[in-house]
């Protein structure tokens, strides 16, 4: 059907329908040669893109945002016909951090406004004692893990941008530098949270479901000129990581995936710690304590695979809230253009939607969320950095 592809992805797990979709035949069967490019950075896979390098890439649904809208770097307009993954992302603190937390905290643990504002209480404390303020580890500003992370300790009255620092870390330096002290904590997606609490450093504080019922992550993401001009080379990307992300999806499946996803040239960690994570059964604490949730990490179930425009819009709308951009109809309209269902429905015929309210964010806090009522939105929060 066509030429070589080269495609870039971060040694994620929220990458597994591209990477299976390639290692275990779904691309080939779809007449697709397509060479993975393993990178280390966020803004290595963007610029990749962006001039040609890479065909398409695993990429941070805010990435394919901003640079649709020319934020923080050149305007490349990118198209995203796919989601790679939902709810992928927890928030891992060190040992020392957690059991502060827990000495403040009131209510349940998983609780994210009991731990929000008992983190408020951490902050005051250190802030009285002349301590050096908190650090968080995320892993790029246009980042769902940016945002999440921001969400959740302003709902507590901590103030993201004066109250505690907001660091940038490739994902696979989170758990050393979690190690070292340089971060008192971090939001990074699987399998490294993990990797974290296997190794001592770390407990996983929540989930990202925890703080939001749906979050898109991560896209398969190509340049809009490339895909204008390619129409059945996307058609066939996004059947390949559909039939992909369905496979993964099957539980009797999980252990070969796994274990294609644990190969030093893809996400190079123990197929276990993998298997945990599609399975949705994280150990949070050194001690072994596990936790499940239905909710964690979903690569193609419940509709998560189909783009969800709405889910644009709530990015957009932290962009607008922190200050990465002034608020317009025009570049809400251009951002949730990024996110494209009529690509996927397109590729792959008839589908059936999620079960889910369409568009559905559900944060723990503040009011429901509406694309055509950002104003709204935004005015219900006191912390926020506004242009």
């Amino acid at each position: 059907m066509t030429g070589p592809l080269q495609i870039g992805f971060i040694p994620l797990v929220d990458a597994a329908a591209l990477i299976v979709a390639v290692d275990r035949g779904f691309c080939a069967a779809e007449g697709l040669d397509v060479t993975l490019v393993r990178e280390v950075s966020w803004s290595n896979v963007r610029d990749k893109l962006n001039i040609g390098l890479f065909d398409a890439a695993h990429l941070l649904a805010p990435v394919a945002i901003a640079s649709s809208l020319g934020l923080g770097h050149v305007k490349v307009p990118i198209s995203a016909p796919f989601n790679l993954g939902l709810n992928g992302n927890a928030i891992t603190v060190s040992p020392a951090l957690h059991a502060a937390i827990m000495a403040e905290i009131d209510g349940d643990r998983f609780d994210p406004m009991a731990t929000a504002l008992a983190l408020a209480r951490v902050v005051a404390a250190r802030r009285k004692s002349g301590a050096e303020p908190l650090t968080f580890g995320m892993t790029f500003p246009f980042s769902t893990h940016n945002y999440q992370l921001r969400f959740w300790m302003a709902a507590g009255g901590v103030d993201p941008d004066e109250d505690v620092r907001l660091v940038v870390l490739p994902p696979p330096y989170m758990v050393d530098s979690l190690a070292s002290g340089h971060v008192d904590a971090f939001c990074v997606g699987a399998p490294w949270n993990s990797i974290a609490v296997d190794r001592g450093v770390g407990l996983i504080l929540h989930f990202v479901s925890d703080i939001l019922v749906r979050a898109a992550e991560k896209v398969l993401a190509v340049r809009q000129s490339w895909s204008d001009r390619n129409p059945q080379v996307v058609a066939a990307l996004v059947r390949a990581a559909s039939n992909a992300a369905e496979f993964i999806e099957q539980p009797q499946n999980r252990l070969e995936a796994a274990h294609i996803l644990s190969a030093p040239e893809r996400i190079g960690v123990d197929a276990d710690v993998i298997q945990r994570t599609l399975d949705g059964r994280l150990k949070i604490s050194p001690d072994g304590t596990m936790r499940e949730s239905s909710r964690y990490l979903l690569v193609g179930r419940e509709g998560a695979a189909r783009p969800d425009p709405v889910q644009a819009a709530w990015l957009y709308a932290q962009m607008v809230r922190w200050g990465q951009a002034a608020f317009s109809t025009d570049a809400l309209q251009t951002a949730m253009a990024v996110f494209r269902p009529d690509l996927y429905d397109a590729a792959l015929g008839s589908v059936e939607k999620a079960a889910d309210a369409p568009g559905r964010i559900g944060a723990f806090a503040g009011p429901a969320f509406a694309a055509e009522d950002i104003a709204g939105h935004l005015a219900a929060f006191k912390i926020g950095r506004r242009i």
